[in-house]
């Protein structure tokens, strides 16, 4: 289980410093989740070089 949090609480941390999200922008449930969901994608795309060069095996 502490591997599993360890993965999970750094995503959610880094998140949190890159875009700031203990300040909501929105009101709204709609609004905040569509902001949850752009702030979780940008997060994929910019770790995604780095995952991609990790698994490549040379």
């Amino acid at each position: 289980m502490g591997k599993t949090r360890f993965k999970v609480e750094r995503t959610f941390g880094g998140i949190k410093l890159w875009f700031k999200v203990g300040i909501a922008r929105y009101r709204g449930m709609k609004k905040m989740h569509t902001q949850n969901l752009m702030e979780e994608m940008c997060y994929n795309l910019y770790r995604s070089p780095g995952i991609f060069a990790s698994n490549c095996k040379n």
